[in-house]
């Protein structure tokens, strides 16, 4: 049996027990349904609002959390940044405040500050001295630019307006990225000098270079017109036009997300670098990337999402079907209790039909038979008709058919005497053949070949009349209908072993489905639905044997007919019930045929 049996209901395919008014009541399909639909809806939509909750929740949260350390990145890289320029700027303002112009014109002294320089704060890598004219008066580096003109360079323009000057980086007659820094100092009485210094990117490439930003992310400096002033790893060399869009003045840190990317969503952190400087820092890094870890434990949650709602569908449902199964089986029962009820009272009704019917029939057979009697005795004693055989014929006729009547009112009687009584020896053909004699008419109206045999070793048993007969004429009733015109009902006698007989009953009628035969024997399942059948037949059948110690099996071939077995104990193991049939209004009012006969006898 697999987990679908478990699960379906038993009354699926058996429809409602109960009618009538209140039969909405007893409506276990409805009912079951409203229990699993409403158990899931109380447990799954809850689970289902606090996972979508916490999906939004930590999803927030992780997002929070990624802007909020891209800020402080941001931050801080700033101010590495912004103090690696201040200092630099610092130390030439400090060189040009405390040497004279002098000594700033001497090369060997402007020698000695740029080795003083390059050892406390590197990156330097020459020192130039230009006059108000333009005029690089003096130099100390490795290139020979000693009377250089730049009187037209717009860093001189700019310098001379503003007095300090930071410069993009740019290639120069050195051909390789740097950035210049000069600063003006005035020079009485209306003049006015320049020290200019080159600084080396490395420092600051290195610096962006080796922080840890994650998400496979890249710290760069751009300037303002979007042009990479130190490498990228992603984004492009040195001088190059980045492909992002320049982000718009801040005086703060700012964290922004751009979802529209040809690499996927992108967290873009930046700051400007101090407002008198050209730079913009900017850190980029791959959303996604970031967003690893809280995709992985969204996938853990969706998956313990549906996990929980398929365990809890399958508990659901288990629970819901045991539970109205109970339902429904206790309210089986107790309509098999009011069927019982029924068909004692129905039982007993027949019985005392029985004694009334055998009452009123025999007083007349009775009459009837002591009269013959009477009429074959006077024909005996009178000579003149003793002989006429036409006379005495007609008078065996009326005593034969009165002795066939009372036969029948005979089973009757026995069919309603022997229902409940005490345990007697009893031969089992014979009772089979009383059963029969009441549905002999149908048997010879529709042709059917009906046999007993009894094996010659099968002995008495000590059981009750009553049960054997309802048990016989319900396996005999059901063969009947099995079975089509000039069918075959077999019935045979054996012994079974030292305790026990055995009788089958053996048709050629259409036989039982294999997925019927487990459900042949529970109440109310029947294949006669709406054709007459109320499937308590063989139920009732089935507690009958069982009540008298024995078993019932059953084996069928679709088209090959049907096979009931009845095992029954030689002696009865349980004591019947003790019913008394002084109640009975056919031994107090009836005559019996025995005594009618007796009576016509001794007339």
């Amino acid at each position: 049996m697999g987990l679908i049996d478990h699960i379906k209901p038993i009354f699926w395919e058996q429809g409602d027990s109960s009618r009538g008014i209140y039969a909405y009541r007893f409506n276990f399909s409805r009912i079951w349904k409203l229990t699993v639909w409403l158990t899931l809806a109380v447990t799954v939509i809850p689970l289902v609002v606090m996972t979508a909750i916490d999906y939004r929740v930590s999803q927030a949260a992780m997002e929070s959390e990624i802007l909020l350390r891209t800020t402080r990145l941001v931050s801080n890289t700033r101010r590495s940044v912004a103090y690696f320029l201040d200092e630099r700027m610092t130390a030439i303002d400090f060189v040009i405040q405390n040497d004279p112009y002098r000594s700033l014109k001497n090369p060997v002294r402007l020698a000695q500050i740029l080795t003083h320089l390059k050892r406390s704060f590197g990156g330097f890598l020459d020192l130039g001295v230009i006059d108000d004219q333009g005029i690089q008066i003096a130099y100390a580096g490795p290139y020979a630019l000693s009377g250089k003109q730049y009187r037209e360079a717009g860093w001189f323009k700019e310098v001379a307006q503003k007095g300090i000057y930071l410069s993009d980086v740019f290639l120069g007659y050195r051909n390789i990225p740097h950035m210049v820094i000069a600063v003006k100092h005035e020079h009485p009485p209306d003049g006015f000098y320049v020290l200019r210094a080159t600084v080396d990117m490395n420092r600051l490439n290195n610096l962006l270079m080796d922080l840890e930003v994650g998400g496979d992310g890249d710290a760069f400096l751009i300037n303002r017109q979007g042009v990479l002033q130190t490498p990228s790893r992603r984004h492009g060399g040195v001088l190059e036009q980045i492909a992002l869009e320049v982000p718009p003045y801040s005086e703060h840190s700012q964290v922004r997300q751009i979802l529209q990317y040809t690499k996927g969503p992108l967290v873009i952190g930046y700051a400007y670098i101090n407002s008198d400087t050209p730079f913009i820092l900017m850190i980029v890094k791959e959303k996604d990337r970031l967003m690893g870890a809280w995709k992985q434990s969204r996938t853990q949650m969706i998956g313990f999402l549906f996990g929980s709602i398929f365990v809890i569908s399958l508990v659901i449902l288990g629970g819901s079907t045991f539970l109205v199964n109970q339902i429904y089986l206790a309210d089986k029962r107790r309509v098999m209790a009011c069927h019982q009820m029924e068909y004692a009272n129905k039982m007993a009704s027949l019985g005392r039909m029985s004694a009334g019917v055998a009452h009123e029939i025999n007083n007349p057979l009775a009459i009837i038979n002591e009269k013959a009697g009477l009429m074959r005795d006077l024909l005996v004693m009178d000579q003149k008709c003793r002989n006429d055989p036409k006379l005495v014929g007609l008078i065996d006729s009326v005593i034969a058919a009165v002795d066939r009547c009372s036969d029948i009112t005979r089973r009757l009687l026995s069919f309603a005497r022997h229902s409940g009584a005490p345990a007697k020896e009893l031969d089992l053909a014979e009772v089979v053949r009383e059963v029969l004699g009441f549905v002999g008419k149908e048997a010879e109206y529709r042709c059917l070949d009906v046999t007993v045999e009894k094996a010659e070793d099968v002995p008495m048993i000590l059981s009750d009349r009553g049960r054997l007969q309802e048990i016989f004429l319900n396996l005999i009733n059901n063969a009947f209908a099995a079975v089509s015109d000039g069918g075959k009902l077999g019935v045979a006698i054996e012994k079974y072993d030292e305790s026990k007989v055995m009788l089958r009953f053996a048709d050629d009628g259409h036989g039982i489905p294999k997925e019927d035969l487990e459900k042949i024997f529970e109440p109310f399942f029947s294949t006669k639905i709406g054709k007459g059948g109320t499937g308590l037949g063989l139920s009732i059948t089935y507690g009958l044997v069982q009540e008298l110690g024995g078993s019932l099996k059953v084996q069928s071939e679709p088209g090959k007919g049907t096979t009931f077995t009845v095992i029954l104990p030689i002696c009865l193991e349980r004591p019947c019930s003790e019913a008394s049939d002084g109640g009975r209004s056919g031994e107090n009012l009836s005559i019996e045929p025995e005594a009618a006969n007796e009576n016509s006898t001794r007339r």
